[in-house]
């Protein structure tokens, strides 16, 4: 039972993780200066900085899928702003990823590593905000969504009814009434 369309299903990962990571690797830091081993303290940054990158690639790689379809009921240069914005997500995270492998050192060179990535990792959600926030641009105000349920009116009184020609369902079918 995949869902359908699949993007807004899987792009809260990333921004969850994006959410998690810079707080994880404060706390990772703040273990660590307190004098526990570097490496089995900085190991779950990493794990989480992987799994944000792979996120990230995962909500691109949907999003492109889906871009023909939306561009039907939303401005190109909307949907483009977006898959900026996704993309810059994309880069951080996975270069937050590089570096936080590189903070599993445990010499000099490992340290700075840890704190660049914590750095890094609040660009990476300052970025996840960003791309979240002009995809939900695209679908409450924009009207992206319409793309899959079809076009619905809202009456003065802030009821929705189907269009002129009839009501359309989420599977896309027409009910005539």
């Amino acid at each position: 039972m995949i869902p359908q369309p699949l993007h807004p299903a899987l792009v809260h990962f990333p921004v969850a993780f994006a959410v998690l990571l810079p707080v994880v690797a404060v706390v990772a830091l703040l273990v660590i200066r307190r004098g526990s081993g570097a490496r089995n303290v900085w190991l779950p940054v990493v794990a989480l900085s992987g799994v944000l990158a792979f996120t990230s690639w995962i909500a691109v790689q949907t999003g492109e899928a889906q871009e023909d379809i939306v561009e039907e009921v939303v401005a190109r240069s909307a949907i483009h702003e977006h898959e900026e914005s996704a993309e810059l997500v994309l880069i951080l995270s996975f270069l937050t990823f590089l570096l936080s492998a590189g903070g599993l050192a445990t010499n000099r060179s490992g340290s700075r590593a840890r704190v660049a990535a914590t750095v890094l990792a609040l660009g990476v959600l300052g970025a996840a905000f960003r791309a979240g926030h002009s995809g939900g641009e695209l679908v409450y105000e924009l009207g992206a969504a319409q793309a899959y349920t079809g076009p619905i009116a809202i009456s003065s009184g802030g009821e929705a009814h189907g269009a002129e020609q009839g009501e359309v369902d989420r599977s896309g079918s027409e009910d005539r009434r």
